[in-house]
């Protein structure tokens, strides 16, 4: 098995995130992956991606993976049974964490308990 056949789900999710600049070169043994991600949530996708398949150290890829948008942890769009304790357990593994996102959001939100579907929400670096 071929690295880049190893690794094709990193590359897979690399295309569903719409990573730009993508790059995919082979160097012997070593597959060399470079892109930018839209923000550190799908960075962190990819990396999680990366380490689930060859491990927390994997010595047969390499990646450069940049952020485009650094001002924020993602942008996320609110759908029909959300809440920002749901959101917030999603993106930061703790629920309490709405507070953050409630804050960052004043400018389209007045209720911590009132989000509707289709608004896009930033979920704040922390």
């Amino acid at each position: 098995m071929t690295a880049k056949e190893k690794y094709q789900s990193v590359l897979d999710l690399g295309q569903e995130l719409n990573i730009q600049n993508g790059d995919v070169q082979h160097e012997g043994n070593l597959l060399k992956v470079f892109g930018t991600a839209n923000t550190q949530y799908e960075k962190n996708l990819l990396w999680d991606e990366i380490k689930k398949v060859g491990g927390d150290n994997p010595t047969d890829i390499m990646a450069d993976i940049k952020v485009a948008d650094e001002s924020v942890f993602h942008r996320h769009t609110v759908k029909s049974g959300d809440t920002l304790g749901k959101i917030a357990k999603h993106y930061y593994g703790d629920a309490m964490k709405y507070k953050e996102i409630f804050e960052a959001n004043t400018n389209i939100l007045k209720n911590p308990d009132v989000i509707h579907p289709d608004q896009e929400l930033v979920i704040p670096n922390l």
